[in-house]
C-alpha cells in the first residue's frame, strides 16, 4: 500500500519498541516544545488501494507530541494504561445488555418457528444466522471504525465528524442491501440442495424478506450506533469497550421481530399479490446508486465503497453454512430447544470478541505504522499468548474470558424466567451449554489476537476486516458445539430441560 513517508526527524523518547509509530515529529527541550520540527507528511495525493487502511495517520488529529507521551507509558502492545476494574465497570453493562437482547431474540424465535410461514419456508431458518450476523457485522465494524476515529481524534471537526458519519451510513445501508440479497441467493441455493426443489415464489418471498428486514434494521442499528460512541465521547468512556456490545444489545431482536413479521406479510400476497414482492425488490434496487453518490462523498467510506466487500461477503457465506446446520437440527424432533439458545451462545461470543477485535484494533491505528507489529508479534501465533501478560489488551481478553460462565448464568436463568419457571436446565445441560460457550469464546479470543495482528502485518485495516470473519466463526462455532452438545444429550437420555 502507499504509506505517508516521513521526513528526516527524531523523537526525543523512545519506547521498548522499535517499530512504535510517531507521526509527525516534534523535539522536546527544556519542558518546552520547539517548533523547529518537520511536520514531517507530505501533501501530495497519492492513490489509494485495496491494502490502505481506513483511518491514514496522516489524518489523525491527536498530535504527535501527545502520542508520544502517552506510548512511553504505554506496553509493549502499545496499549493505554487500563485496570482490571475500569475495563469490567466499562463493558459489564453493555455485556448484560446484548446478552438479554440475545435471550429475548432466542424466546422470539420459538414463538415464530411455528408460523406457517416458518413451516411452509424452512429456508427461512438459514436466513436466520446469515441476517442476524450480517447485520452485527456491519453494527460492528461500523462501531470499531468510528470508535477509532474518535480515540484518534478524527472527530473533533464537526464538519468531518459529520461527513464520516452520513458516508459510513450510506456505505451501510449499500453493503445491507447487497449482502442480504446474497444471503436470500445463498439460502435459496442450500435449500435446493438440501430439498432439491424452490418454487420461485418461495425464492421472491426470501429475497423481500431479506432485503426489507436488513434495510430497515440497519438504518435504526446505524443511527443508535453513532449515537452511543458520541455519548461514549462525551461522558468520557472508551467507546472499544461499549460501542460494539451496545450496537448489537437488542439489535438480534429488533432484526428477528422484523425478519419474522416482513415474511408472514409477504407470505399473504405470495398467492393473491405476488407483484407486491417484486415491486419491493425493484424499489431497494433503485435506492443502490443513491447510496454510492453519498458514500463516495467521504474519502474513508469512498475506500471501503471500492474494498471493503470481501469480508463480509465471506462472512456472510460463512453464517450462511452455520444456519443450514441450524435448518437441519430445528427439523429434528430429537434436539428441540436448541432454537432458543443458538442466538444467544452466538451472540454472546459475537459480542465479546467485538470488544477485543475493536481494542486491538484502536492501539495499533494509534501506536504502529501499517505493516510494523508490536514486539513478539511477529512469529507464529501462540494461542495462550492473548491471555498472559501485563498488557491492557490482556488484560481485556483475561476479563473477556472470565465474563463468560457468570454471564450464561445469568442468561440461563433468565430464560427459565421468561418460559414462565416451569422447567429449568438440566444440571449436565448447563455443563454442556456453559463448556460449549467457554470453548467458543476461548477460539475465539485465541483467533482475534492472531487475525488482527495479521491484518494489519498485511496494511489492511482490522476495523473493517476482522469483526465480520470473527462473528461469522462465531456464529458457525457457536451453532456447531452447540448442535454438539444437543446430541450427546439425547444421546444419554437428557431433554436438557426438567419441570420444576
Amino acid at each position: 500500500m502507499v504509506v505517508p513517508e516521513l521526513q528526516n526527524g527524531s523523537v526525543g523518547t523512545h519506547t521498548n519498541s522499535s517499530h512504535l509509530y510517531q507521526g509527525p515529529q516534534h523535539s522536546v527541550s527544556n519542558g518546552n516544545r520547539e517548533s523547529s520540527v518537520n511536520v514531517g507528511l507530505h501533501d501530495d495525493r497519492q492513490e489509494c488501494t485495496e491494502t490502505d487502511y481506513l483511518l491514514p495517520c496522516k489524518l489523525y488529529g491527536e498530535s504527535s507530541l501527545t502520542r508520544s507521551l502517552r506510548a512511553k507509558h504505554a506496553d509493549v502492545s502499545g496499549a493505554p494504561a487500563e485496570s482490571v476494574r475500569s475495563i469490567l465497570l466499562q463493558i459489564l453493562v453493555p455485556f448484560l445488555l446484548a446478552g438479554l437482547g440475545t435471550v429475548c431474540a432466542g424466546m422470539l424465535l420459538d414463538v415464530v418457528q411455528n408460523w406457517e410461514v416458518f413451516q411452509e419456508i424452512t429456508e427461512i431458518f438459514i436466513l436466520v444466522p446469515a441476517v442476524l450476523g450480517m447485520k452485527g457485522n456491519l453494527e460492528m465494524t461500523l462501531a470499531s471504525r468510528l470508535s477509532t476515529a474518535v480515540n484518534a481524534g478524527k472527530m473533533e471537526s464537526a464538519q468531518e465528524k459529520w461527513m464520516m458519519i452520513v458516508g459510513n451510513l450510506a456505505l451501510k445501508q449499500l453493503q445491507a442491501t447487497v449482502l442480504s440479497l446474497l444471503a436470500s441467493l445463498m439460502a435459496t441455493v442450500l435449500g435446493w440442495i438440501g430439498e432439491g426443489k424452490m418454487p420461485l415464489n418461495h425464492m421472491v418471498l426470501l429475497c423481500s424478506t431479506s432485503v426489507s428486514t436488513a434495510f430497515v434494521a440497519s438504518l435504526l442499528q446505524g443511527i443508535l450506533t453513532v449515537g452511543v460512541i458520541l455519548g461514549s465521547k462525551r461522558m468520557g468512556i472508551n467507546p472499544d469497550n461499549v460501542a460494539t456490545p451496545m450496537a448489537a444489545s437488542f439489535g438480534d431482536l429488533i432484526t428477528l421481530a422484523l425478519l419474522a413479521s416482513f415474511s408472514q406479510w409477504f407470505y399473504s400476497f405470495i398467492d393473491l399479490y405476488p407483484y407486491v414482492l417484486y415491486l419491493v425488490d425493484l424499489l431497494y434496487l433503485c435506492l443502490i446508486p443513491v447510496w454510492m453518490a453519498v458514500s463516495s462523498k467521504h474519502p474513508a467510506s469512498q475506500l471501503l465503497l471500492r474494498t471493503g466487500w470481501e469480508p463480509i461477503i465471506t462472512a456472510m457465506v460463512i453464517s450462511s453454512i452455520g444456519g443450514l446446520i441450524l435448518d437441519m437440527t430445528v427439523l429434528d424432533p430429537n434436539l428441540a430447544g436448541i432454537i432458543i439458545y443458538a442466538p444467544v451462545i452466538n451472540g454472546v461470543g459475537g459480542n465479546l470478541v467485538s470488544i477485543q477485535s475493536s481494542r486491538i484494533s484502536t492501539n495499533l491505528h494509534m501506536y504502529y505504522s501499517p505493516g510494523n507489529l508490536p514486539e513478539g508479534h511477529n512469529g507464529c501465533c501462540n494461542p495462550f499468548r492473548s491471555f498472559f501478560g501485563s498488557g491492557a489488551n490482556h488484560r481485556s481478553a483475561q476479563v473477556l474470558l472470565l465474563m463468560v460462565i457468570p454471564g450464561q448464568l445469568i442468561f440461563l436463568y433468565t430464560i427459565h424466567l421468561l418460559k414462565g419457571g416451569h422447567t429449568v436446565p438440566s444440571p449436565l445441560f448447563t455443563v454442556f451449554f456453559l463448556s460449549a460457550s467457554l470453548i467458543q469464546v476461548f477460539c475465539l479470543l485465541s483467533i482475534t489476537d492472531c487475525m488482527v495482528h495479521c491484518l494489519w502485518r498485511r496494511n489492511k485495516d482490522p476495523d473493517s476486516y476482522s469483526i465480520p470473519y470473527l462473528t461469522a466463526l462465531g456464529d458457525l462455532l457457536g451453532t456447531a458445539l452447540l448442535s454438539l452438545a444437543f446430541l450427546i444429550l439425547w444421546y444419554i437420555g437428557d431433554s436438557g430441560i426438567r419441570p420444576v
